[in-house]
């Protein structure tokens, strides 16, 4: 069964520009040109949500709090700007990801797959097999462990949710920041200077078991997990 998108904006061309995309890429698409609207189509429990910040009236933001509680699925901003303001705002009221204007088409694409399949891996409780020359490592994310040749490695909290986020976006490259916003969250103190240790204690972790090293890091912009 195809997934359901709504698309929220209130450019009447880029609502058109997105549901052409993904209606040609096999997905369902919900449309909605202002806040109001999207309300009564969340209603329609869609599998994720394009939602525009800047609406007049009922902006992105205020729609994203009031839909928050009986809409579960994964909600990506669409937005102008990248002020740390709207970031904090939005990640507070639920959002999951933002997306830039003016955006690759492509890029926007393969981002909403990629939020899809891992809620896919979450509703299904799935354990994930990673085969190597070394042997076999598998990830249950149900019960959050780790198993390298069939014997468990044990992770923190921090550390299995930094495994959980890059492993289920496999070949995307996350900074150190979003991994922090998306492990630690915006409220908590400290900085992203802890991911680089969580990381590093990751990989220990894994040499020890003797396991190949998952996690890659992209010089000067961030970390992903290798395919």
């Amino acid at each position: 069964m195809s997934a359901k998108i709504l698309v929220v904006d209130d450019e009447a061309d880029i609502i058109t520009m997105l549901q052409d995309y993904f209606t040609i890429n096999g997905y369902m698409v919900l449309t909605a040109q202002n806040g109001v609207e999207a309300l009564k189509q969340a209603e329609k429990q869609p599998d994720l949500i394009l939602l525009d910040i800047n609406m007049p009236d009922l902006d992105g933001i205020e729609v994203c709090k009031r839909i928050r509680d009986f809409v579960g699925c994964p909600i990506l901003f669409l937005t102008a700007k990248v002020e740390d303001v709207d970031k904090i705002n939005g990640f507070k009221v639920g959002g999951d990801d933002y997306i830039v204007k003016p955006f690759s088409i492509q890029e926007l694409g393969a981002r909403v797959e990629a939020h899809l399949r891992r809620e896919r891996r979450k509703q299904n409780k799935t354990r994930v097999k990673f085969e190597g020359e070394q042997g076999e490592l598998v990830i249950d994310y149900s019960n959050r462990t780790v198993y390298y040749r069939n014997e468990p490695i044990n992770f923190a909290k921090k550390e299995f949710d930094i495994i959980e986020l890059l492993s289920m976006n496999m070949g995307q490259v996350f900074d150190r920041e979003k991994i922090y916003e998306r492990i630690w969250g915006w409220d908590s103190d400290g900085d992203s200077s802890v991911v680089a240790e969580h990381i590093r204690r990751i990989r220990a972790k894994f040499a020890a078991a003797g396991s190949k090293q998952y996690i890659e890091t992209v010089w000067g912009v961030g970390y992903r997990w290798v395919k």
